[in-house]
């Protein structure tokens, strides 16, 4: 799908265009998602650039993300897609600067699109051009990630709590099974963040060594530079939940070898406690010929308050020596 916003006084006007449809001249931004070969070619003919491949667009190398070509800045980021859901993931997204427009290649829907689209449909400067229009992108991707990265963060605290601070040393109503599934989920979301905010922190680096040949204004440059030191605190914040991800998880393998061992142990004292019982049963289930007890009228009482006593003493004796 091809679209692009034209600027209507104060707002940005969202146009989806057919392969055979003129490119308007006023158009800031073209946003292609998921394009077709045709929408490609439309796109090139009108700027005289080129659209990378979805294969091009997943190259990892720093010079295949960030490079000029005819003039054109091309610029490739990881965004985070489906956050909200338990199957977060990442996708390649390339901005494309030429001359004052903004061109963008996806093959998702990451949410800072949505909102810039919104906050773009209801007011935007009559002075418009691709390169606010890149800025507010980016704008809103780290804010996305920054309220990523807190929800990990509570998520994280519940889990903290359910381990190390619930009575008993362990929440009931969970089992082991969905709290390490829980923490993995977390340690999974966490690291594709911050493979999210590496890639945003080199483009940003790349804008801000470019900004001198594109002659931007000095408020936008000290924007590039906070919005640097914003994805350097929050890439800081995510390594710290890194850490808190990996100590929650040894706690947790910790506390699941100790409720391993409490089981054992109690088999291991039931074996003992029965042991004597069973050998009293042994001895009188025996079919010798001569045999005291067995004549005499209060033999099976005497047997079964001598099983009795020897299962209990063996507990009390534990208790009495702290082994329980």
């Amino acid at each position: 799908m091809l679209a692009v916003n034209v600027p209507r006084g104060t707002t940005l006007e969202r146009i989806n265009l057919d392969n055979d449809a003129e490119m308007p001249d006023r158009a800031v931004w073209l946003d292609l998602q998921a394009p077709t070969h045709q929408e490609d070619k439309l796109v090139e003919r009108a700027l005289g650039i080129a659209v990378p491949t979805r294969e091009e667009m997943q190259e990892i190398e720093v010079t295949s993300r960030l490079y000029v070509e005819n003039g054109a800045r091309y610029m490739t980021a990881t965004l985070m897609c489906n956050s909200d859901t338990e199957a977060p993931r990442t996708t390649a997204v390339t901005f494309i600067l030429s001359g004052h427009r903004l061109v963008t290649v996806r093959y998702d829907e990451p949410k800072p699109f949505a909102i810039v689209r919104a906050k773009l449909a209801r007011m935007c400067p009559s002075t418009v051009t691709g390169e606010t229009v890149l800025m507010d992108l980016l704008d809103a991707v780290i804010d996305r990630a920054a309220d990523i990265l807190e929800k990990i963060s509570a998520d994280v605290d519940s889990i903290s709590h359910d381990i190390l601070e619930s009575e008993g040393g362990m929440s009931r109503g969970r089992n082991f099974k969905d709290i390490l599934k829980s923490i993995g989920r977390r340690g999974d979301h966490t690291s594709k963040v911050r493979e999210s905010l590496v890639s945003i922190g080199r483009l940003l680096l790349y804008l801000a060594a470019e900004a001198d040949s594109m002659k931007w204004a000095k408020d936008q440059r000290a924007a590039i530079k906070g919005m640097q030191r914003d994805v350097q605190s929050l890439s800081d914040h995510a390594t710290y939940l890194s850490q808190k991800i990996n100590f929650l998880l040894d706690a947790m393998l910790g506390v699941v070898s100790l409720e391993q061992n409490n089981i054992i142990k109690i088999f291991s004292v039931a074996a003992v406690v029965f042991m004597p019982p069973t050998l009293i049963a042994s001895i009188y289930g025996m079919n010798f010929r001569h045999m005291t007890e067995l004549e005499w009228e209060w033999g099976y009482p005497f047997a079964l308050t001598l099983m009795l006593i020897a299962a209990v003493a063996p507990y009390y004796f534990f208790k009495w020596m702290k082994w329980l």
